[in-house]
């Protein structure tokens, strides 16, 4: 990636900074929008839960970025956007923006760990089904 990009200053920081920022991007959010969802609902009901986890994740992503946007607008009403209200400006958007982050840090580590188990025994579907009596000679 680094020898394709040509900076504009002839340095590499930005490269650096930038793929530094991809990789931490999609190392840990990723995991857990798309890994963690999988792994928590039961079998039963997993394939629509997790469309639900996606679905509400775009959400909070369209959210966000609109919030922003109107958020971080100037508190002067005169140096605002044409069409923007007076928002909070954009140092307190940011630092919205970072609690947000942290609290969606903490959130993260509440959810349950897998601890090596396969995805049927997590959910412990099968304690409360007994085994039918079938005599073994039977089976085919």
């Amino acid at each position: 990636m680094f020898a394709t990009v040509q900076p504009l200053d002839g340095g590499r920081k930005p490269c650096v900074v930038y793929g530094l920022t991809f990789f931490f991007a999609n190392f840990g959010p990723n995991a857990t929008t798309f890994i963690v969802p999988a792994e928590i609902f039961p079998a039963r009901f997993r394939s629509t839960c997790h469309g639900i986890s996606a679905a509400t994740g775009k959400d909070g992503a369209i959210v966000g970025a609109f919030g922003f946007l109107y958020a971080a607008q100037s508190q002067d009403k005169a140096k605002t956007d044409v069409g923007y209200r007076a928002g909070i400006g954009m140092k307190n958007s940011l630092i919205v923006l970072g609690v947000i982050n942290l609290l969606g840090l903490l959130f993260t580590f509440l959810v349950p760990e897998s601890k090596g188990k396969s995805l049927e025994e997590m959910p412990r579907e099968n304690e409360d089904q007994e085994e039918p009596n079938v005599d073994p000679s039977t089976r085919v």
